[in-house]
């Protein structure tokens, strides 16, 4: 079975289509799709992504096609939406303030042949809005859509600049949110002050997730924190360890830090390992 390929629309929805008619694209493409109402405009992502490796959405059996790459028309028109969603967002924005509940909107996106209206805010909260959405479809006359994102969502669709000096890794390259834990925290000893490993949008920041491979696979040869040890004539507790630094750093029992490379702390005698025993 053919692969399939992997397009992100502009309100930055993710699709699956196949390419039969062996059009000329490659990746970051713009191409015209068809959606479930009517067509709209994306990017292709991946060129290439087997059924089995991925959870490709069941579309109730109706197969979408690409209609076209992307014409000098058909940038024309996108530039020109721009504009439009302009328009619609300070609607948007006069129309909020004759309703009790506030909402903040972040972005507006058409689709590409007008046929859906998306708008995209923050909002403390869950709010009925479905007298506001009526009205905002009379005006309109399409479909209507409200989705009420969250912080990282929200960081995603404006963009900005991280203390790294780039862009956010949401609003430039990254397609999908992965899992952040505070445990990749720790083991890249980072866990010490949560507000310096934090973004703008209130999360742990995702580049958290891009090593961590590494430390697990590195941390491999280095003891567990809280490891309890002989250490001349006293006993000492791993407190810390630096991967990039190979350094293992023992507090003794008379608070006296010590600094150990691998080498080193291999020669000293293991007293008891956390889970495993108590250390008193």
């Amino acid at each position: 079975m053919q692969d399939y390929i992997e397009v992100e629309f502009r309100s930055g929805r993710m699709g699956y289509y196949q390419n039969p008619d062996r059009l000329p694209i490659q990746p970051e493409d713009l191409i015209v799709v068809e959606v479930e109402r009517g067509e709209d405009i994306a990017q292709i992502v991946h060129m290439a992504v087997p059924r089995d490796e991925k959870e490709i959405p069941d579309s109730n059996g109706r197969i979408y096609k690409i209609r076209r790459c992307a014409t000098e028309d058909d940038f024309e028109k996108m530039r020109n939406l721009g504009y439009d969603e302009e328009k619609a967002s300070n609607t948007f924005n006069d129309l909020l303030l004759r309703y009790p509940f506030e909402m903040k909107l972040i972005e507006t996106v058409y689709q590409f042949d007008g046929n859906k209206l998306t708008f995209f805010f923050t909002a403390d909260g869950r709010i009925d809005f479905r007298a506001f959405v009526r009205e905002l479809a009379t005006i309109f006359k399409t479909r209507i859509e409200l989705h009420q994102t969250t912080g990282r969502d929200e960081a995603k669709r404006l963009g900005g600049f991280g203390m790294c000096g780039n862009q956010y890794c949401c609003s430039s390259f990254l397609k999908r949110f992965n899992q952040v834990t505070i445990k990749m925290a720790k083991d890249q000893n980072l866990a010490g002050n949560l507000s310096k490993i934090s973004g703008p949008c209130g999360r742990l920041l995702c580049c958290l997730n891009f090593e961590e491979d590494f430390y697990v696979e590195e941390g491999k040869d280095f003891p567990i924190i809280g490891t309890c040890v002989q250490y001349g004539d006293s006993r000492a507790i791993v407190y810390r360890i630096d991967v990039l630094a190979q350094k293992i750093y023992l507090s003794s029992e008379e608070q006296n830090v010590v600094e150990l490379d691998p080498k080193e702390y291999a020669k000293l005698r293991v007293i008891s390992i956390p889970d495993l025993e108590t250390c008193q």
